[in-house]
């Protein structure tokens, strides 16, 4: 299947066109407030990747071997 831009759900990197989603934001400052055990929030306009960066984040800290992190979100019906 060739590649072609989403513009509805999450990202499927095999299927989508995608920018890397760590590259998009200031890791260091988003790595402090882990470390230092604070929230944050990450707000943005629509299909702007927020759910893709969350993903890749979870899986960057999960392979990382000092945080256990998980991805839960509400599906309505």
């Amino acid at each position: 299947m060739k590649k072609f831009f989403n513009t509805a759900g999450s990202v499927n990197q095999e299927a989508h066109y995608k920018i890397d989603p760590l590259q998009r934001w200031d890791n260091e400052e988003i790595f402090n407030l882990i470390e230092q055990r604070k929230y944050f929030i990450l707000h943005a306009p629509r299909q702007t990747g927020k759910t893709s960066s969350l993903l890749a984040l979870q899986e960057y800290l999960n392979n990382e071997g000092r945080y256990n992190c998980i991805y839960a979100c509400e599906e309505t019906v």
